[in-house]
């Protein structure tokens, strides 16, 4: 018997699914899903429709998603960035067309209610959210950006899209350094293992998969533990780490609770009771 595809990936139930998946599985229809986008800051995506369930992972604002379903307040969508499947509350999506044209490219930033940082701030944006820019203006020598809104953002916390942050993630990846731990998270202000590596290299440019497992599966080639330099992974089952030199580790962890930096051999003999030792060492190419 085949095994069911991936459910973090692909959208299915018994009686729904993505149009993709006809023929792989069997539901009472199949649908393409409606482009929608996120609307707040972040928006947790969940296995199933109740606020009680853990979060899978997370979504920005600006991103793109596609909706399959919506009922009783919640919709199911997939991610266009990295794929992912799950539930969200209806409110946190907007019908809007038009094209994002900036990312925010530090690890937190304010929305203004105007072009001036001593007007209130009306939200704030993690790393990676997407905005529409429709002005440029200055105040006492600062530069903002005006959104489709009618809020400003600082101008140098942004980017557009498709300019690089950096060239190398891991300096991207420091800036994360006492950024809280969050089961889940995918963003600035909380994040898990995997997000830290996710994130980091999507400001370089690159599109990773979400979690560690898939990361494992398809990042790069294996390496020896004793030819690890700066920029390798460090995986171990349900964890990821990178490699700031030779003998130190970035990473989202449960014991600081936190993005931490810490020796390699600290890490593998502090988590021994939990994670054994690495299951691998992977350098992204």
């Amino acid at each position: 018997m085949n095994a069911l595809p991936d459910r973090r990936l692909n959208a299915y139930r018994p009686d729904l699914a993505e149009e993709a998946l006809q023929g792989t599985v069997t539901a009472v229809r199949y649908v393409a899903g409606v482009p929608a986008r996120v609307a707040v800051p972040v928006a947790a995506l969940r296995p199933r429709p109740d606020e009680a369930a853990g979060i899978d992972t997370q979504v920005l604002f600006g991103e793109d998603v596609r909706v399959l379903d919506r009922a009783d307040g919640w919709a199911w969508v997939k991610s266009d960035f990295d794929g992912y499947v799950g539930y969200l509350p209806e409110p946190a999506l907007d019908a809007s067309a038009t094209s994002a044209t900036h990312v925010v490219a530090v690890p937190r930033t304010f929305v203004y209610t105007g072009a001036d940082l001593r007007t209130p701030a009306a939200f704030s944006l993690s790393i990676g959210s997407r905005l529409t820019v429709v002005g440029e203006s200055e105040t006492r020598g600062t530069r903002y950006l005006t959104l489709e809104g009618g809020q400003s953002v600082v101008a140098g916390h942004c980017l557009p899209i498709g300019v690089a942050a950096s060239d190398d993630y891991v300096c991207v990846a420091a800036r994360f350094l006492e950024t809280p731990y969050l089961w889940g998270g995918r963003s600035g202000f909380g994040l898990d293992c995997s997000a830290l590596v996710q994130l980091s290299m999507m400001m370089t440019g690159r599109s990773v998969p979400r979690d560690s497992d898939m990361q494992a599966a398809s990042l790069g080639t294996p390496v020896a533990r004793e030819e690890l330099r700066r920029g390798d992974l460090v995986f171990w089952k349900g964890h990821v780490a990178i490699m700031e030199d030779e003998r130190t580790i970035l990473h989202a962890n449960g014991h600081t609770m936190s993005v931490a930096r810490e020796p390699l051999a600290t890490a593998i003999e502090r988590t021994g009771y939990l994670y054994q030792e690495p299951t691998g060492y992977r350098r992204p190419v």
